[in-house]
């Protein structure tokens, strides 16, 4: 039997784009280039690719910051910047077709609006958060938070991406698309656990030393 490499982390994040001197252009001008990667692919897609990244950040200004950028080099509004319960955010789309979350819990600026992240949130949406939930588990990743099968967030160690799980139209309806699509996600995600294919389709893989 074939013993399963713990996966604890990820590693790295890829995206496959059409264009990868354009896509590392916008990502280098947003502020996200030293996170993402980007490479060539031309795989079949269509719709909501079934995830979001989001930035967490600590001011409102922050947030208006990483929008602005983005907006500047030719991303989509998806939903403006606004005050809610939680605190301020809003989504934008690049032009390689991801979607982007930028958040803060906080309401009020307290300094500058200097672009600094405080976390990267990889969110898959998925068709059974419970069973994904236990896919993860089973390859090593220990929980953080959980809420039924709402939401799952995984336990990272600091200054990484952190994964998280939500429902696949749950997630559409927070990023402000319809939850339609398929084909190829277009995102590669990298641990020295790979290569392996969650449930959902999303592809893993031995990341680069």
């Amino acid at each position: 039997m074939t013993s399963i490499k713990p996966l604890t982390t990820i590693e790295s994040l890829t995206l496959e784009v059409p264009d990868p001197t354009a896509a590392e252009a916008f990502y280098a001008a947003f502020g996200v280039g030293e996170h993402i990667g980007v490479r060539a692919a031309e795989a079949p897609t269509t719709g909501f690719r079934a995830y979001t990244l989001s930035l967490v950040v600590s001011r409102p200004n922050i947030v208006d910051a990483f929008i602005g950028a983005a907006l500047d080099g030719g991303a989509t509004p998806l939903k403006p910047a606004k005050k809610g319960f939680w605190g301020y955010g809003g989504v934008v789309q690049a032009p390689d077709g991801a979607i982007w979350k930028v958040a803060t819990s906080s309401k009020k600026n307290d300094g500058p609006a200097t672009r600094q992240i405080d976390d990267i949130v990889l969110l898959l949406g998925v068709e059974d958060v419970k069973a994904s939930k236990q896919f993860y588990v089973d390859r090593g990743l220990e929980v953080g938070k959980s809420f039924g099968r709402k939401y799952v967030e995984f336990a990272t160690a600091p200054s990484t991406i952190k994964l998280a799980l939500y429902g696949r139209r749950a997630l559409a309806k927070d990023a402000g698309v319809s939850p339609d699509g398929n084909g190829s996600h277009r995102i590669i995600l990298g641990s020295d656990a790979g290569p392996f294919t969650d449930p959902d389709g999303f592809a893993w893989e031995t990341a680069s030393a």
